[in-house]
């Protein structure tokens, strides 16, 4: 009968080790897959623009000066500005001069 005890008890604890929940420390890099938006913005001549959207940059920043302008195929524009202070910033506007997020 002690045998008997003493077997169960180590199958006991043997069964309830394996039974435990486990972390896992390390996880494989490998299957993650990365998507990079890719914007398909057109650089365009800053003389291009909609007069909307030039007049709201004038309003809504006096000082900056655009660098840069880009366009898709929503007519969404793509305007990197400098202030005179060097700040500089990329901000989007639709063919209405909304400021909108990208």
């Amino acid at each position: 009968m002690k045998k008997l005890i003493i077997a169960s008890v180590f199958a006991f604890v043997g069964l309830t080790a394996f039974a435990q929940n486990v972390e896992i420390a390390s996880v494989d890099n490998r299957n993650h897959v990365v998507t990079v938006k890719k914007d398909k913005f057109t650089k365009i001549h800053k003389d291009k623009l909609p007069r909307p959207v030039v007049n709201a940059v004038a309003k809504n920043f006096p000082t900056a000066k655009i660098d840069e302008a880009f366009v898709n195929d929503k007519k969404h524009y793509k305007l990197k500005l400098s202030l005179r202070d060097g700040t500089t910033g990329t901000f989007y506007a639709d063919k209405n001069g909304n400021w909108i997020d990208q």
